[in-house]
């Protein structure tokens, strides 16, 4: 009876014009999202703002299939150009992307690679600049996340092995998602989780921009081959036909791997750019404060994305304590206190006063951007000076007793 009435409701709203959130039934965005249409959803969420410019629900909708547009959007634009299942193991993070085997890929160039990056970027840009405009601390957007789906092979439609939970359950095989429990996950989003989705994109455009400001083209022409189905590169005439991952490696594969490591050494050819990355790693620790300061003021218990302590979360088994959230805190430093400097030291959490006198995280001054190549024997190098007690082993290990040993895996959760 509930599934029959939410489809009436999504049949309404697909039938009224111009189209507008309704206050209290599903969002506008859930129609769109459930069926894939993503690209509509936009142009639908961009009409209601339009008639009515105040509607926080639309606008946080709006923010949301923005983003879900720029992940759907590199998705295809990998899956355009036949990326391989990620050779290393789980090691190169956009290679880890859930993307479709392609029987027909098309080649790729250093520039076309470049072009992905600087797509994703501009789009989450823009969800980021929408989500700025959002200053509702009470908006709420319900969603039945597990039903969402998105077009990740770009042929126009989303299929049923498009839907997020499906693509989840392939990526976690321990987590056993059953299509009933998919199809009840509802997550509301608050206040906070508009911080930490803004946050979320600050943090992904700084890397989008780090790779950005490198030069990677002998990287590329070199060990393309790796990742991709055809790449257009110098040395494409002396590769194999034996793609990467498919039986066991020989021997060329085994030194393009090595390869790879020796390779890393990329020089800086946009140093604006890693200016531009710091901005957003900034920004990214500041809005992470904001979202807890909105956390921990809630009140309500209404499916929760991030819980505070007395909250309860949606994703199961998990629980968030006090000490959670203090031990979350250790990062950071309070006002006045010394930053910690030395190879234990956090380069990325001292505090500096920012706008209205409110002690707001600075990158540390020997974090300054420097165009130096990246690399083996250079991200590496440990800081200049002394001390980090605050960073010791013995807080990392408290911080890993804390979070019963997954402090890393709640830290990405986090933001």
């Amino acid at each position: 009876m509930r599934t029959a009435c939410a489809l009436a409701l999504v049949l309404a709203a697909c039938l009224s014009s111009p189209p507008r959130a309704a206050a209290d039934g599903p969002p506008l965005v859930e129609q769109y999202l459930v069926q894939g249409r993503l690209a509509e959803g936009e142009a639908a969420l961009v009409a209601a703002l339009e008639a009515s410019p105040k509607d926080a629900r639309a606008r946080f909708g709006l923010g949301t299939v923005q983003f879900l547009r720029a992940v759907e959007r590199m998705v295809q634009s990998f899956h355009h150009f036949g990326l391989r299942p990620d050779p290393t193991g789980g090691n190169v993070p956009f290679a880890r992307l859930p993307v479709p085997a392609n029987p027909d890929p098309k080649s790729i160039r250093y520039a076309d690679l470049r072009a992905i990056f600087q797509a994703w970027n501009d789009d989450l840009r823009k969800a980021e600049e929408t989500l700025t405009a959002l200053d509702d601390p009470d908006v709420k957007l319900p969603l039945h996340f597990g039903r969402i789906r998105l077009d990740f092979d770009g042929d126009g439609k989303a299929s049923d092995d498009e839907v997020l939970w499906k693509l989840y359950a392939r990526l976690n095989s321990q987590a056993q998602v059953t299509p009933a429990q998919a199809q009840e996950f509802l997550i509301t989003f608050d206040g906070g989780d508009v911080a930490w989705l803004r946050g979320y994109c600050h943090l992904l455009m700084a890397l989008g921009e780090s790779y950005l400001a490198h030069d990677g083209k002998e990287l590329f022409d070199r060990t393309a081959h790796l990742f991709f189905a055809r790449p257009e590169t110098p040395f494409a005439s002396l590769l194999g036909e034996q793609a990467a991952g498919e039986g066991r490696p020989d021997v060329g594969q085994i030194a393009d791997f090595i390869a790879v490591i020796h390779l890393l050494r990329l020089t800086v050819s946009e140093p604006k750019r890693l200016g531009a990355a710091l901005d957003h790693l900034k920004a990214m620790l500041v809005l992470s404060r904001a979202s807890w300061k909105s956390y921990m003021a809630e009140d309500d218990d209404d499916h929760e994305w991030i819980p505070n302590p007395k909250q309860t979360g949606v994703i199961p088994g998990v629980k968030i304590t006090e000490e959670m959230v203090k031990g979350w805190t250790i990062t950071f430093p309070r006002r006045g206190r010394r930053t910690p400097r030395g190879p234990q030291a956090n380069p990325l959490l001292a505090r500096c006063r920012g706008p209205g006198r409110e002690p707001a995280p600075r990158l540390h001054r020997t974090a300054r951007v420097r165009p130096r190549p990246l690399g083996p024997g250079h991200g590496g190098r440990p800081l200049p000076g002394g001390g980090g007690s605050q960073h010791s082993p013995e807080v990392w290990r408290r911080l890993q007793r804390i979070f019963r040993g997954e402090f890393l895996g709640f830290a990405v959760w986090f933001n």
